[in-house]
């Protein structure tokens, strides 16, 4: 790289960042998703939890129809008996145990993972809206609009009256 492009390339990135500073948001084409109303949390969990399920039944087929108990049986009688073939039986049901094991052990990581996620999204929304509605609470104390002139806030309740002791 020349000395020029490396000057050129900086002064590029200067002018970039001169742009000053935003506020309340990015700008369009910094937000793929920016369709939508602004400020609205939205997490649809739909289509992932058909993935989660689907992930769920595949691992459930595999244990009831792709393990073979049979294979290591027959490998270890011909072994037995003196024949070749036994011993690589046993090889290619070793391996194929394995590599089931790598698809099951995938399947549950998927299914548990989607499951581990909608939670996690559906802890966020709950905090969020706490936070929100506790600042909403807060805000309704300080608003001008809360009552006419000379009555009580509702917020702070009604304040008990003494009984006279007489």
């Amino acid at each position: 790289m020349a000395w020029d492009e490396w000057e050129q390339l900086k002064s590029s990135a200067a002018e970039k960042q001169s742009t000053g500073m935003r506020l309340n948001g990015l700008p369009p084409e910094d937000r793929p998703n920016a369709g939508g109303p602004q400020g609205d949390l939205h997490v649809d969990q739909q289509d992932l939890a058909k993935i989660g399920d689907h992930a769920f039944g595949l691992y459930n087929r595999l244990w009831k129809e792709a393990r073979v108990t049979s294979t290591d049986a027959t490998g270890t009688d011909l072994t037995s008996q003196g024949f070749a073939l036994g011993q690589a039986l046993q090889h290619v049901s070793t391996r194929w145990d394995k590599q089931l094991g790598s698809v099951m052990d995938a399947c549950a990581l998927i299914s548990n993972h989607l499951d581990f996620t909608k939670n996690a999204h559906a802890g966020d929304e709950i905090h969020i809206e706490r936070h929100v509605s506790s600042i909403y609470t807060l805000d309704a104390g300080f608003d001008d609009d809360w009552a006419k002139r000379g009555e009580k806030n509702p917020v702070y309740g009604q304040k008990e009256k003494k009984k006279d002791e007489g």
